[in-house]
Parts: structure tokens; sequence; C-alpha cells
């Protein structure tokens, strides 16, 4: 054999080696990221998710979405990789007075034979220490997006006794229900409105690792 030949077939092999060495690297890293993400489900038996409003100004009302789904995809070394995408029933509205729900179903309020779902997506979640976040997001209301901020914090981690792990957590915010196109309102005599703009948001979830 030739000494080019030979030089050739020492270049192949180690360009090969080289390939080879780097496949395994990217495939070592994409395991580690891997690893470092989990989903979660939420479980909607152990989620409540409240809001409140004033109501004539002095007394508060509140309500909750009782029908509520989404996954939580987190990512424990980078945080800010992670995504919540949350859906809530709208039809399923319960401020525990049937009159003032199907107020709340109807076109003056959340629309649902339009609008039958309200979601949140994550744009962006920052740890701040501990087992706070901060999380950022696209939250729509009767098809009107508008970016919210959650504060939020991790309660918690363990195994139920069927073995399923869960994670326990709590979120919240405020809004305005006019961004939204929440408009409907009545002035009162004395001065004021029926209903407040501001809509205080609370969350109590738990999720099960898929």
């Amino acid at each position: 054999m030739s000494t080019n030949a030979t030089q050739d077939t020492t270049t192949q092999d180690t360009t090969t080696q080289e390939t080879t060495a780097r496949e395994t690297t990217a495939q070592s890293t994409t395991t580690r990221e891997t690893t470092a993400q989990s989903t979660w489900r939420i479980d909607a038996d152990h989620t409540q998710v409240w809001f409140s409003v004033r109501h004539m100004m002095f007394a508060t009302v509140k309500g909750q979405f009782p029908a509520v789904s989404g996954e939580l995809k987190l990512d424990e070394k980078d945080p800010a990789q992670s995504v919540i995408d949350v859906q809530l029933d709208a039809s399923k509205v319960d401020t525990h007075n049937e009159q003032r729900d199907t107020h709340l179903r109807s076109g003056d309020f959340f629309d649902v034979e339009n609008h039958p779902e309200l979601t949140f997506v994550s744009t962006r979640v920052d740890a701040l220490g501990g087992s706070k976040y901060r999380i950022t997001g696209d939250l729509t209301i009767r098809g009107n997006t508008r970016e919210v901020v959650l504060d939020a914090e991790e309660t918690g981690r363990g195994k139920d006794p069927w073995g399923q792990e869960k994670i326990g957590f709590t979120a919240s915010t405020s809004i305005n229900r006019k961004d939204y196109g929440l408009t409907w309102n009545q002035a009162l005599e004395a001065g004021g409105v029926l209903v407040s703009d501001e809509v205080k948001i609370s969350i109590d979830g738990q999720a099960i690792r898929a």
C-alpha cells in the first residue's frame, strides 16, 4: 500500500472517531437535558382557582373555576425553560349563586357560547430564590389576550400512598377585567359602581408527575 493511501485511511479513521465523539457528546447532553425536565399533569381534584371582586364598593364576592386542566413542563436546572399551560372551563364558573353564575356565563361577561375556555400559557419563568418564582404569561379571556405576572411558590413534593409523585404550588395575580372585554357594570345611586374593575386571582394547586 502506498504512503498516500495509508495517510488517507488514517485521516478517514480520525474523522470518523471525531464525528462519533461529537455524536456521543450530543447524545449525552440531550440525555442530561431530558433528565432535568419533567412533565406534570394538573390534578383537578386538588386544585382550586379562585377569583374575587368588590361588590357595591365595600363587599367581596368570590368565585371559582372548578374545571381546570393543563400541564407543567418543569426544567429543574433552568427554570426559565419551564412552560405552564392551563385551561379553565368558563361554563363551570361557580359563585354559589345560580342567578349570578348564569349572568357570568352570558354575553355580558364570559360569553361561554363563543368563548368556552379561559387559557394561560407561560412565556417566562424566573426563579427568585428558594421555592419562589415569578411567572409571566399570556392570559386569554373572551378572545382577548393580555400579559400577566403571577407570584408563585412551590409548596412541596412527595408520593401519595399509591406511589404517584405530586407537587404542590400556589400562585396569585390581579387583572383589570375591562382589558378582557368584561365591561358590564351598573352605577350606584349613592355613587360608585356595582362591580369593581380589579379582579384578584389566587390558585392553590397540585399536579401529578406524568
